[in-house]
């Protein structure tokens, strides 16, 4: 039995990055918001003493339980889809701030180029430089129409950070300073410099200092505990959705906030959603919360699961190249790494930030000539110091036997004398790597799961070959005894740990056959509902994402606010 519920203005589906800073716009404009979160809530209370390493960072606390909910994965369109039973390319976050609570805070503007891919690498290099399989596409919106609300969320979040060369114009500084340089960021940057590069700390949301931001949220600066990524931040000094957007929204009373309330399907009819199907976690019982605007903020996975279970858009069919709901899913690449060892030298690994790292601009995006080689855009290289947290971290060269007496040896040894020069590369979209539903396997609810296929790109494997030369130089610039590089992409299948960042399957674009949403977030084909995250990328760039959806969330919310205004309509 399904029970109906009276109806809403505004639902908003999940309640992490993009779901509080929608809700919070929303209400203080005086809009009534119904917020369905399927996890519990949490406040920095719950994180208080709380640096278990165990608890949260291998039983995965914060995240979303895949035994009752996952994906299945194949690598091409041949193999049949398994179920992912541990988290390696995705954590999903399960409660209130969701991913906004346990990630690291690194927090980039893409470039200028990435909003204009397309077009700017053909007036570069032609049409030829873009392969027949690569459906590549411009966002159907510039870096500088989204600036101002880029600034938006760092004012919110109080990001920390320092002007760099080789990016877009920024209008304001950022409202904090960088954080504080360890000695293995300066010795990263004294080689860097020395090579010619002009390194940066990179940009945080591990506050540098006490900041009140705009809404009155006051914060205080970061310990440097090393307890951010997979954790929640028992100081508040990490920028997190449940410290920032979400508690102003429940103080102007227009907020109500759902708990345990896991959204199963979007309603529709006669062409527009009519609200959406919960069922409520603890109890078991199943309501309709009908609405008059829906919108959803779930993680990227989740977003297009539940387009497609709801029958809202046209699927993706690889085979056609027709649809949008699926299309352009891609991930990062991390390879090209070089690893440091060092005989004499010791650093204090064991303290650091979430984002507390250097790193170089130069071979970022199309900022270096891209004529004579077999890929487009590119990657950072940087040098962070997230806290080495004793369970899992165990750096040993290679040759290092897994057990035994040698192991235990060169575990102490390298202990405090290692670090990483490694890259985070772009992802280019492959025609064949996509999101669609499972026609096996299903949730506890009887839903189908999520399927991805996916698997590394050409273009991949030549940017981590490119990379693997330019971290190796810097790595023997610093000197170390011993140097390792990782020279190639492995495959997809055989390593899914390598990353967390996922976007694209629910794309934005201006052209309604090649895109799901307009730059507003909202669907050209279902236009009460907005669907807002790193789901809506056409492509990932080589920046972490949480930046460019706290952007898009701001833009998304004036949206919705002017579609309510105007009585529907596409928003142009």
């Amino acid at each position: 039995m399904v029970t109906k519920l009276d109806k809403a203005q505004v639902v908003v589906v999940g309640m992490g990055w993009a779901g509080g800073i929608v809700s919070a716009e929303l209400t203080k404009a005086g809009i009534n918001v119904v917020g369905l979160e399927r996890g519990k809530d949490r406040t920095t209370a719950d994180y208080t003493m709380a640096h278990d390493e165990l608890r949260y960072q291998h039983r995965t606390e914060l995240m979303q339980d895949l035994s009752k909910e996952t994906i299945t994965y194949r690598s091409s369109l041949k193999q049949k889809a398994l179920p992912m039973r541990h988290y390696g390319t995705f954590i999903v976050g399960d409660g209130v701030g969701g991913a906004g609570s346990h990630w690291n805070g690194q927090t980039y503007r893409f470039l200028p180029y990435d909003f204009e891919i397309r077009s700017q690498t053909v007036d570069r290099y032609g049409e030829g430089k873009i392969p027949g399989w690569m459906t590549l596409q411009d966002w159907g919106i510039t870096y500088d129409e989204l600036e101002p609300y880029y600034e938006k969320f760092e004012y919110m979040a109080g990001i920390s950070g320092e002007e760099v060369e080789l990016w877009g114009k920024r209008a304001k500084p950022y409202p904090t300073g960088p954080l504080v340089k360890t000695p293995i960021m300066k010795t990263f940057e004294e080689a860097a410099t020395s090579l010619g590069y002009k390194p940066f700390v990179i940009p945080a949301a591990n506050l540098s200092e006490s900041y009140t931001n705009p809404d009155g949220i006051q914060r205080g600066a970061c310990q440097y505990c090393a307890y951010c990524e997979n954790f929640g931040c028992e100081y508040g000094a990490k920028g997190d959705p449940a410290v920032t957007v979400i508690p102003v929204a429940k103080q102007t009373g227009k907020l109500d906030l759902r708990t345990h309330a896991n959204v199963l399907e979007i309603t529709s009819a006669n062409g527009k959603a009519t609200g959406v199907l919960y069922v409520d976690m603890l109890t078991g019982e199943k309501f309709e919360q009908p609405a008059d605007v829906v919108v959803i903020t779930s993680y990227v996975f989740n977003n297009a699961r539940l387009l497609l279970n709801s029958n809202l858009g046209t699927p993706y069919d690889p085979k056609t190249g027709k649809g949008t709901i699926g299309k352009n899913y891609c991930y990062q690449v991390t390879g090209g790494t070089t690893q440091l060892f060092f005989e004499d030298k010791e650093f204090n690994l064991y303290g650091g930030a979430g984002a507390l790292g250097i790193e170089i601009a130069e071979y970022m995006g199309d900022n270096f000539d891209h004529s004579d080689v077999n890929f487009i855009h590119g990657a950072g290289i940087r040098s962070t110091q997230y806290g080495d947290r004793p369970i899992a971290t165990n750096r040993v060269p290679k040759g290092t036997p897994n057990w035994g007496a040698e192991f235990k040896k060169q575990s102490i040894k390298y202990a405090n004398s290692n670090f990483p020069v490694k890259t985070q590369g772009a992802s280019m979209p492959h025609r064949e790597n996509y999101l669609d539903l499972d026609p096996e396997y299903k949730d506890a609810w009887g839903y189908p799961l999520l399927r991805m296929t996916y698997e590394y790109t050409d273009n991949d494997r030549e940017l981590v070959k490119f990379m693997a030369t330019k971290t190796r130089e810097i790595g023997e610039k610093i000197g170390a005894d011993i140097i390792e590089t990782s020279e190639e992409q492995g495959n997809f299948s055989v390593n899914k740990d390598t990353n967390t960042h996922n976007t694209g399957g629910v794309i934005m674009g201006s052209d309604p056959e090649t895109s799901a949403l307009n730059k507003y977030q909202q669907m050209w084909e279902v236009e009460n509902v907005f669907v807002v995250g790193a789901s809506s990328f056409p492509h990932n760039s080589c920046f972490n994402p949480t930046g460019t959806v706290g952007a898009l969330s701001y833009l998304a919310a004036e949206g919705i606010q002017n579609y309510i205004k105007n009585g529907g309509g596409l928003l142009v």
